[in-house]
């Protein structure tokens, strides 16, 4: 294939942003050119924050990068949907650490009005949605806000959620991919969620199709940490193996 570099870089770009995962392997056979050629290319892109590298190729950078108060604005029927299947993982008299998100907000507000739990967080909003709740104690997690995250953050929050042992974790991420684990975008709120995972009997996460398979640039840990991975009605199956054969449970929500 005699191809101009900027033409295979385009058509390149617009794979990864369709598939959301390239192997560098896979295109050089394909643009016939060298592996050496590809990750340069591949490099590039990383630079102008197009791309995320992993070993053997990229992949796309989720679409979770801004501030929170701007996030709890999209999408919000379908986080909603999602909301209401993770708040179905809880039971009764359990220990759960809410997160911060605005997926897990939708969660809170989704739990129905005779559930009962002890509920911790270091997320502000989460605590006020939950607070007039008769049967849920809610603990708050203190500390600076910080404001692109939505949540306290720092060495003092982190080294209280260190004590905390809860039965159940609903996990926050930005975003998450088979290989490459799960991704945020800030390097305290990966410390966090961290630890918060060390000390959680279970972890469930609900996630957007747009964040399966998509790369953000702090790692917090292997999908494996997963135990149930909550996702929208549509969501990719090919993605979703990849997954369950990391014995993860797979969860639908309904429609939005």
């Amino acid at each position: 294939m005699n191809m101009l570099p900027a033409e295979r870089q385009k058509r390149i770009l617009a794979r990864i942003q369709r598939d959301g995962r390239v192997v560098a392997a896979d295109l050089a056979e394909e643009f016939r050119t060298s592996d050496d050629t590809i990750r340069r290319d591949l490099r590039d892109f990383a630079a102008q924050g197009l791309c995320q590298r992993v070993y053997g190729g990229a992949l796309a950078i989720s679409p979770a990068s801004g501030p929170s108060a701007g996030r709890s604005q999209e999408a919000s029927a379908r986080k909603a949907a999602l909301g209401a299947a993770l708040a179905a993982l809880i039971r009764p008299r359990q220990l759960v650490y809410i997160d911060t998100g605005s997926t897990n907000l939708a969660a809170a507000n989704a739990l129905p009005e005779e559930a009962s739990a002890t509920i911790c967080t270091h997320d502000p909003r989460i605590a006020a949605a939950l607070m007039d709740r008769p049967n849920i104690s809610v603990t708050v997690i203190g500390g600076n806000i910080d404001r692109h995250v939505g949540a306290a953050l720092g060495g003092h929050a982190l080294r209280t959620a260190a004590n905390i042992r809860s039965d159940l974790l609903l996990l926050g991420v930005c975003a998450l991919d088979a290989e490459a684990g799960i991704g945020v975008f800030n390097f305290e709120d990966a410390e966090m969620k961290r630890v918060l995972i060390e000390s959680a009997g279970s972890v469930a996460v609900a996630l957007l199709n747009d964040k399966l398979g998509a790369a953000a640039p702090y790692l917090v840990g292997a999908a494996e940490s997963i135990s149930d991975l909550v996702v929208e009605i549509d969501a990719p199956d090919e993605r979703l193996a990849q997954f369950t054969r990391k014995g993860l449970r797979i969860h639908h929500a309904a429609p939005a």
